[in-house]
């Protein structure tokens, strides 16, 4: 499928794989905590236990907003200024405070050795072939990035080609996105710096391995696709900000002004042409890809996270002085308008000429593949009507006129070849329980790479021959970790009915056959925004917490996420996201009733919008859970569209601009919502469980300032006073350095964040170690 650039949403980037196993962008989650004796474990008032010292933060009472009639205090509106001085000691004190309730955790260091230990295994991705040899990425194991070699064929010698553990002493520079020309002489790739988003573009000649002059800056949410005659690529950028040098991923300034360039090999960056731009929706990003016959080139239109696009193109041969022409003229590219309004999603799958293959959710919400040929767009045709229950995640092309095709079903998938030109079935590839984490191929290939992964799998590349009418499909490479034996383990797939009586998918995976005696340390991990799907994904941090802790870790697929289709996400978006966290709810009362956990034993994790989904849980259910990890979240939901990219998730979440919106974002923003529940009339004398925000100072997605301004808030109203306080649990953030919203993230910190926010956790729930 032609990946035209989608706008980014604020969470995983999630491909199809967990943090650990993901190779050049893993999303971001878990954290640290404790220091309380274990007489403290659960969130019941009451417990004894020695209050923290919490290091005090200024509130400015003067700081008061309007909206549409309603008052709301901000207090400490000042940290959202990561410069100043005050601030940067709120952050430095927070931080002592987190490491000597860290320190105290007993199994701190066996936690770090063990998930090291497990780390320490070669990880491969699947191979993919660009002009005459093969290229794959190999990790050997415990190196911070992973590396990307090349080779003459599958069992010819490997040379490296681009090594980003080169360009850093601590890994913390990464490769974020890159793109081979056709013919396969250059690659041009994308570095990130201690997890920012934004993107410096370098070019490297493969035949030589040397690098080139061309250096691209203040590149953002953007792909990179070449001209068929590698003369040049496409690419995405915002203009360079204004003030001079910043240090780019702690900035919280509005991203706007989105822009296609087009840049020549060889150029400076001063000389790209501008391809497009749209002054009078600043708010909207674009992505520009060249279709695999390099006839045209497609553009993406975005005005927010939602599955919809504007689709236009334009035709490379109707440019009579070509695209560099239009750099003297400074007029935009000719683009023709195909799809110009935001009812739905269009991504193209293959192209014949002008007959175009779309991907689509057009009155189609688990979507379908249409046709039309772009010159006369009045007829379209369904290729693949949509399936009745199974969402069609994607579709390529493949074997010249042949559809690879993966569903989901249940949140398992399913792999099909079908017939390009009628839809038709083929064959069903022989996939285990579990999720597809990649797909190597191009629409010339008669073999493909399919990637695997699942709670009990680390991982599997199958390598498949489309050539003969039964297609075979064999293992082309196993990673194997040392120490895990996956017979040792158990996984089930439950289905909850959630308040309204909606049945909600959770996987729960546990050593086997564990009495459910009602005993068991558990991790209920969720996320649920974005039209993202939660799939099954083999994590060596979780391996860990079964194996040695005794946990029981479960993954909610509630609404809002993507897992069958758009109606599901809809139903936890917007004035509909209070089904999110009544979701998540019924699923740890589950596991209480079903006998796995109990309330002060049960944890849930989350980061991003999963952060938000953790926080909102915490501060409606203080009752139901023993500890919290909430990630990067999205705290302040009145002021999140006034940073960074935040304008784009109004289409989830809606905005405080709005009276109507303003209504839903109010009742259930963490920020907004934090109460003693031993003061609340409903007669719960409990405490908040333990909880911990985690953040990092280059997290440009998600800014640093909504989990400042949550941990300001709970420690204010649930820890300091001296009247009536019931908090013995502690509230305390990990504030991570050079890292930002999880992806790119280095081998060790990895592993450090692992060894800390979980061994917070087994304290908390009064779990023990066994070797």
């Amino acid at each position: 499928m032609l990946l035209v650039h989608k706008s980014v949403p604020l969470g995983r980037l999630l491909p199809r794989r967990p943090l650990e196993a993901f190779f050049l962008s893993p999303p971001s989650r878990p954290r640290r905590f404790s220091l309380l004796p274990r007489a403290a474990m659960g969130s019941v008032a009451g417990d004894t236990a020695a209050r923290l010292a919490y290091p005090p933060a200024r509130r400015d009472d003067s700081v008061v907003d309007d909206y549409h009639g309603v008052r709301i205090a901000d207090p400490y509106r000042w940290l959202e200024d990561p410069d100043s001085e005050e601030t940067k000691e709120f952050v430095a004190r927070q931080a002592e405070l987190a490491e000597t309730v860290l320190a105290g955790c007993p199994d701190r260091e066996n936690l770090r050795r063990e998930v090291t230990r497990l780390f320490d295994h070669p990880r491969h991705a699947a191979p993919f072939r660009r002009g005459n040899k093969y290229f794959h990425f190999h990790n050997t194991g415990l190196q911070a990035q992973s590396v990307l070699y090349m080779q003459d064929d599958l069992d010819g010698k490997e040379e490296v080609l681009l090594d980003p553990n080169t360009l850093s002493k601590d890994g913390t520079i990464a490769l974020s996105t890159y793109s081979i020309s056709k013919d396969g002489n250059y690659i041009a790739y994308g570095l990130s710096e201690s997890g920012s988003d934004w993107v410096s573009i370098h070019v490297k000649s493969i035949t030589n391995k040397q690098p080139m002059p061309d250096k691209l800056s203040w590149v953002k949410f953007s792909s990179i696709s070449w001209t068929h005659d590698g003369k040049g690529f496409f690419y995405g950028r915002y203009p360079a900000p204004r003030g001079g040098e910043v240090d780019a991923g702690t900035e919280t300034n509005i991203n706007l002004n989105h822009q296609i360039y087009y840049h020549v090999l060889g150029s400076d960056q001063s000389e790209d042409v501008l391809c497009w731009k749209d002054p009078e929706h600043p708010k909207y990003t674009f992505g520009a890809s060249v279709t695999e016959d390099g006839k045209y080139i497609i553009l993406g239109i975005y005005e927010g996270c939602d599955p919809v696009n504007k689709l236009y193109y334009c035709e490379i041969s109707s440019l009579p002085r070509g695209i560099e022409g239009f750099r003297e003229t400074q007029e935009l590219l000719p683009f023709v308008k195909l799809i110009d309004n935001f009812d739905a999603q269009y991504e193209v799958v293959a192209n014949d000429g002008d007959e175009f293959t779309f991907l689509t959710n057009k009155s189609a919400p688990k979507n379908k593949l249409v046709r039309v040929n772009i010159k006369n767009p009045e007829l379209w045709t369904d290729v693949l009507p949509e399936h009745e229950k199974d969402v069609l995640e994607s579709a390529d092309a493949v074997n010249n006129n042949q559809l690879l095709v993966c569903y989901m079903s249940d949140v398992k998938h399913i792999l099909q070849i079908r017939d390009l030109r009628t839809g038709n079935f083929i064959h069903q590839l022989p996939l285990e329980i579990g999720a597809v984490s990649e797909i190597s191929c191009r629409r010339e290939d008669k073999e493909v790479f399919i990637g695997f992964t699942s709670f009990l799998s680390p991982g599997i590349i199958f390598r498949c021959n489309l050539a003969p009418t039964i297609p075979e499909m064999k293992m082309f490479r196993e990673i194997s970790v040392p120490g895990f034996d996956r017979t040792s383990f158990e996984v089930k797939q439950v289905f909850v009915p959630s308040k309204d009586g909606t049945i909600i998918p959770m996987f729960i995976m546990s050593k086997k056959d564990i009495n459910l005696n009602g005993s068991h340390p558990t991790l209920l991990y969720g996320y649920g925004g974005f039209n993202i799907s939660i799939t099954p994904s083999f994590s060596v941090s979780r391996v860990v917490l079964c194996k040695n802790m005794g946990f029981v870790v479960c993954v909610a697929n509630i609404r809002g996420g993507g897992e069958y289709g758009e109606e599901w996400h809809k139903a936890g978006a917007l004035a509909m996201k209070q089904n999110c966290f009544d979701d998540f709810a019924a699923c740890g009362e589950f596991l209480i009733s079903s006998g796995y956990t109990s309330s002060n034993r049960l944890c849930i994790e989350g980061g991003s919008n999963g952060g938000l989904l953790v926080a909102a849980s915490v501060n409606q259910r203080p009752d139901l859970f023993g500890c919290a990890l909430a990630h990067v979240g999205v705290m302040d939901m009145l002021r999140f569209h006034k940073f960074t990219i935040g304008h784009a998730w109004t289409t989830d979440y809606g905005c405080s601009d709005k009276e109507e919106e303003f209504q839903w974002l109010i009742k259930y923003s963490p920020l907004h919502n934090v109460r003693r529940p031993w003061e609340q009339s409903s007669g719960n004398h409990c405490q908040y469980p333990a909880t911990m925000l985690l953040t990092a100072d280059h997290d440009d997605r998600v800014v640093p300032l909504h989990s400042l301004k949550l941990l300001a808030t709970l420690q204010h109203v649930l820890c300091t006073s001296t009247e009536d306080i019931l908090q013995t649990n502690p509230i305390i953030g990990r504030i991570d350095r050079k890292s930002g919203h999880g992806a790119g993230r280095p081998t060790q910190k990895l592993i450090d964040e692992a060894a800390d926010r979980y061994s917070f956790m087994a304290k908390m729930l009064g779990a023990s170690w066994t070797e």
